[in-house]
């Protein structure tokens, strides 16, 4: 038996490649949208909560 363990850069190969490939068909949106988005709606409910 082998006293090192030599898996962990093979077994995050496969993870890598996986992330770095880009879909045609995903939706892309600028991160100052996402953002934007959660900073209204957080703004939202907190308007919610003081009227109800």
């Amino acid at each position: 038996m082998s006293g090192s363990d030599s898996g962990g850069l093979m077994s995050s190969a496969g993870l890598v490649r996986y992330f770095d490939a880009e879909d045609r068909n995903a939706i892309r949106m600028d991160p100052r949208t996402v953002v934007a988005a959660g900073t209204l709606f957080g703004i939202f409910v907190l308007v919610l909560r003081a009227a109800f």
